[in-house]
């Protein structure tokens, strides 16, 4: 029994220490839901989430430091292209569109070089 009262407040202390497990919604800044795809290039990475009802596009920059032109695009099938573009120094995005039972397609760029997804989550 002391043995066990022993054990929590050492437990409780190394998850202070340690600190919690980072998250998909941690890990993109305003996108929640579960990573959907994650898509590499030479400047940058475009990554696409899902939630029930949204999916959520962010394209993020491998170096980040400098401000340099990004964008990122997100377009459900049928409906219109939600932009985020400009000089950032991390991020562009995210964007976010309804997404239930409709694909969606991204297109991510950061300092001229690009990738896209082509239609996903069908």
């Amino acid at each position: 029994m002391a043995a066990r009262l022993l054990v929590l407040p050492l437990l409780a202390g190394l998850v202070l220490l340690l600190g919690t497990p980072a998250t998909a919604a941690q890990a993109a800044p305003g996108c929640s839901g579960r990573p959907a795809k994650t898509v590499a290039f030479a400047t940058g990475e475009l990554r696409v989430y899902k939630s029930r009802t949204q999916a959520c596009a962010v394209a993020v920059a491998k170096a980040p430091g400098k401000k340099r032109t990004m964008s990122v695009t997100l377009q459900p099938r049928g409906g219109r292209v939600v932009k985020d573009s400009g000089s950032f120094t991390t991020m562009a995005g995210p964007v976010t569109v309804d997404a239930l039972n409709r694909c969606v397609r991204a297109t991510g760029a950061v300092a001229g070089k690009s990738a896209s997804t082509g239609w996903i989550l069908c």
